[in-house]
């Protein structure tokens, strides 16, 4: 079902640019259904200390994947059946770029750069 996989070790907005690379197309991240997912849980951080370690944080232990829209269901599925939870946080566009939105579909400023394992 997927199109393209990887974990995200650099960051979700690192390692989706090597997706979008990749592929010469660009994505629209809602980061109000991202911010929720990564090992952020239980810490105390305000909403944009959050935000900036989930878009450009390191060592997530999450997976990032690609998949057509008409596999949603499918995804979903197997994801129930491997006891996997399965977020969708966005989508694939083929205007390049990437586009951070917030739950009203707004733009969200600020500049997120990758985790850098040796700063």
């Amino acid at each position: 079902m997927a199109s393209a996989a990887l974990d995200v070790s650099d960051g979700l907005l690192g390692d989706l640019g090597h997706i979008l690379r990749a592929s010469a197309c660009g994505a629209r991240i809602d980061t109000a259904r991202a911010a929720p997912l990564l090992a952020t849980q239980g810490v105390a951080l305000g909403d944009n200390e959050r935000l900036s370690l989930v878009l450009a944080g390191g060592d997530d232990y999450e997976l990032l994947f690609t998949a057509p829209a008409s596999h949603a269901e499918a995804v979903v599925a197997a994801g129930l059946a491997s006891s996997t939870p399965v977020t969708r946080i966005g989508r694939i566009e083929a205007a390049p770029g990437l586009r951070l939105v917030d739950a009203q579909g707004q733009p969200v400023p600020g500049r997120y750069a990758s985790f850098d394992h040796f700063a």
